[in-house]
C-alpha cells in the first residue's frame, strides 16, 4: 500500500470511529435478534452486504416473522428510507470519480455517513476518502451483525429485550431532537402520525404512521418553499421601489427648482 493510500485509510478510520461505536454494537443486536427469531445466522452478514439499511433490517425481522405481505414490507421500506432522497440532493457524488463508485455511494448512503460527508469542502474530502468512509461504515455493520449472529447460536433461546435495541436507538435520537427548538416541527409531526396510526389500525400501525409522517413532511416542505418564494417576491418588489426612489431627486431639490 502506498503512503498516500495508508494516510487516507488512517484518516478514514479516525473519522469513522464514532460510526463504529454505534454500528458494531447495534449490528450485534441485529444478529442476535435475527437468530433468536428463527432465521439462519448467515442472513445477518448477507443482508448487511446486500441491503445495508440498519433500521429497515431490524424492522424486516419482525415483519418477516409475522408473515407480513410483501407490498406492506415494500411500503414500509420506502417510508423508512424516503429521507435518503433529500440526502442525495446535497451528497457530494460528483467527487466520486468512477461510475461504479457513484453507484456504491448511492447504495451505501446512511444517516451517519451523510453527517460525516455532506457540506464539507472538496479539498477536505476527495473521492478516495468518501469511498473509504462508506466502505468502512458498511464493514462495521457487517462485522457487528456477523459476530452477533454467530454468538447468538451459543445463547439460550428466548432472550427478552433484544428487539428493543432499535426502539432504544430511536428514543435516544428523538430525545436529541426534542431539546432543540428548531426541530420541534418534526417531533410534533411524529407524535401526530403515531396518534393517527394508533387510532386508524393498530395492526398496521407502522405503515399508517409512516405514511402520515411522509405526507406531513412533504406538506411542510411545500409550505416552507411557498413562504420563501413569497418572501423573495415581496423583497424584490420592495427593492424595486427603493431603487425607483433613489433615482428621483430629493424633495428639497425639486422645491428649489420650482
Amino acid at each position: 500500500m502506498s503512503t498516500a493510500s495508508s494516510t487516507a485509510l488512517r484518516t478514514a478510520l479516525r473519522e469513522t470511529f464514532p460510526v463504529a461505536m454505534g454500528y458494531i454494537p447495534l449490528g450485534m443486536a441485529y444478529g442476535v435478534l435475527l437468530v433468536q427469531t428463527g432465521l439462519p445466522w448467515w442472513l445477518a452478514p448477507l443482508s448487511g452486504v446486500m441491503i445495508f439499511a440498519g433500521a429497515m433490517q431490524f424492522l424486516s425481522v419482525g415483519l418477516l416473522a409475522a408473515h407480513t405481505p410483501l407490498p406492506a414490507i415494500a411500503f414500509a421500506t420506502f417510508a423508512v428510507n424516503f429521507r435518503h432522497v433529500f440526502y442525495g440532493l446535497s451528497f457530494p457524488y460528483q467527487r466520486l470519480e468512477s461510475r461504479w463508485r457513484r453507484a456504491y455511494g448511492v447504495f451505501a448512503l446512511t444517516d451517519e455517513t451523510y453527517s460525516l460527508l455532506a457540506g464539507r469542502p472538496a479539498e477536505e474530502l476527495p473521492g478516495d476518502r468518501i469511498h473509504l468512509i462508506q466502505l468502512l461504515s458498511q464493514g462495521y455493520w457487517v462485522a457487528g451483525g456477523t459476530v452477533g449472529a454467530i454468538a447468538s447460536v451459543a445463547l439460550p433461546r428466548g432472550i427478552d429485550g433484544i428487539e428493543f435495541a432499535l426502539t432504544a436507538l430511536f428514543v435516544v435520537l428523538a430525545l436529541g431532537h426534542c431539546v432543540r427548538p428548531a426541530n420541534l416541527v418534526p417531533v410534533l409531526n411524529g407524535v401526530a402520525a403515531s396518534a393517527v396510526g394508533l387510532l386508524v389500525d393498530r395492526g398496521q400501525f407502522l405503515s399508517v404512521a409512516m405514511g402520515v409522517f411522509l405526507v406531513l413532511t412533504i406538506a411542510g416542505f411545500l409550505l416552507r418553499r411557498k413562504e420563501v418564494t413569497d418572501d423573495d417576491g415581496v423583497s424584490a418588489r420592495r427593492g424595486g421601489g427603493d431603487r425607483d426612489s433613489d433615482l428621483r431627486p430629493a424633495g428639497g431639490a425639486v422645491s428649489g427648482a420650482a
